[in-house]
């Protein structure tokens, strides 16, 4: 009995499909305006909203890793910078 390998056809479509699947997940992860990262329509750089920082310092406090003073301390340091 003979077996054949094929004709090589599936490792062109194996290609085919990496350099379709490639950039779409390239362009879905580095273009993603939600997480406030570069967005191409405003042209440069979007920096992480302020208010992103004090809802992770509030679940900090809510969840009990850090103490009231520190939370305290640590939002007036984070207004402060942001100015």
């Amino acid at each position: 009995m003979m077996y054949s390998h094929g004709s090589g056809m599936g490792w062109l479509s194996l290609l085919l499909v990496a350099l379709l699947v490639a950039p779409a997940l390239t362009a879905l992860f580095a273009f993603r305006p939600w997480a406030g990262g570069f967005q191409p329509w405003a042209g440069e750089f979007q920096p992480w909203p302020a208010e992103s920082a004090e809802r992770v310092l509030a679940d900090r406090f809510a969840h009990g890793e850090i103490d009231a003073d520190e939370y305290r301390q640590r939002l007036a340091t984070l207004r402060s910078a942001a100015g």
